[in-house]
């Protein structure tokens, strides 16, 4: 599903859907809503949709699409990857599917999988959780969450990773003891914190991150509340970020519809172009394109 066909090509590496009639996002459908970096985000409960996604996106040249789980129940993770695969037999869109799995689970290596069934799986994303106490625990450094992570290797998936960049030097230590298994860094490693110290950290955590070379980057989710996302508020970011990563291993993607509480689909990839106006167009590809083609290999 060819959505449009202008300028650089754009494989978007990291979006949602959800179609609420089904009830299968808590934290979309319940009340009270969750502690959210953007706050109120009532704006994105509703459904989104392939025909909601090509309408948002029709000014840019998306050829493909990556989805990311979108905190789909926990009891029945693969009901997801179904789902999309029925979306995509009917729409030829989503072209690759970052999956949800939870390792530190008895049954994670059937969950895994039954994943595996589905042709578009590449990854699989758990959040570890440092912050949150009104939940169970689960960190990368955990014994559980180390043996389910482990078989990622054994079936060629990647693991995405959300985390601030206050923890990652867990994801660091992760990235050098399971060498096999590359990790991509969602959201830039969440640079919310914008205040001259706050940028420091996570530029320092973030090139440590870096040095291990089975580690990518995927910079979106950057938005910051009561501020407009455009080339004066994000642009150092997005172009520390790549300083950092090199244009062989980061990605633009929208984060839709999330990012939308912050700004439009065209805000978000017009930001990206004008940053990287003066790139070489063959850096430029890698960073819209090819570098997602390369981790995420969509149909």
């Amino acid at each position: 599903m060819l959505l449009n066909n202008k300028t650089i090509p754009i494989i978007d590496a990291h979006h949602h859907f959800w179609d609420l009639s089904m009830a299968k996002h808590p934290w979309l459908c319940f009340k009270p809503p969750i502690k959210f970096r953007y706050g109120d985000y009532s704006k994105i409960c509703k459904n989104f949709l392939v025909e909601d996604y090509a309408y948002v996106s029709k000014n840019q040249n998306v050829v493909k699409t990556v989805h990311m789980e979108a905190e789909w129940v926990m009891s029945n993770p693969v009901e997801e990857t179904i789902w999309l695969h029925k979306i995509f037999d009917k729409f030829n869109l989503p072209n690759a599917i970052v999956a949800q799995a939870w390792f530190h689970q008895e049954e994670i290596e059937n969950i895994l999988k039954k994943h595996m069934e589905y042709p578009l799986v590449r990854s699989i994303r758990q959040k570890p959780n440092y912050e949150d106490k009104s939940k169970k625990i689960v960190r990368l450094e955990d014994k559980n969450f180390r043996k389910g992570y482990k078989l990622l290797s054994k079936y060629n998936l990647h693991y995405d990773l959300q985390i601030p960049w206050k923890y990652l030097s867990h994801a660091t230590n992760l990235a050098k003891d399971f060498p096999d298994t590359t990790i991509i860094l969602n959201h830039t490693g969440l640079p919310y914190d914008r205040s001259k110290n706050g940028i420091l950290k996570w530029k320092e955590n973030l090139t440590e991150f870096s040095m291990q070379k089975n580690t990518a980057l995927k910079i979106s989710g950057i938005g910051v509340p009561n501020q407009k996302w455009n080339v004066k508020n994000n642009g150092n970011i997005i172009k520390t970020a790549i300083k950092i990563f090199g244009v062989e291993r980061c990605m633009f993607a929208s984060n839709f519809p999330v990012d939308s509480l912050c700004a439009t689909f065209d805000e978000i990839f017009d930001t990206f172009k004008k940053v990287t106006n003066n790139f070489d167009y063959n850096d430029k590809k890698k960073l819209f394109h090819d570098n997602a083609l390369k981790y995420y290999n969509p149909v």
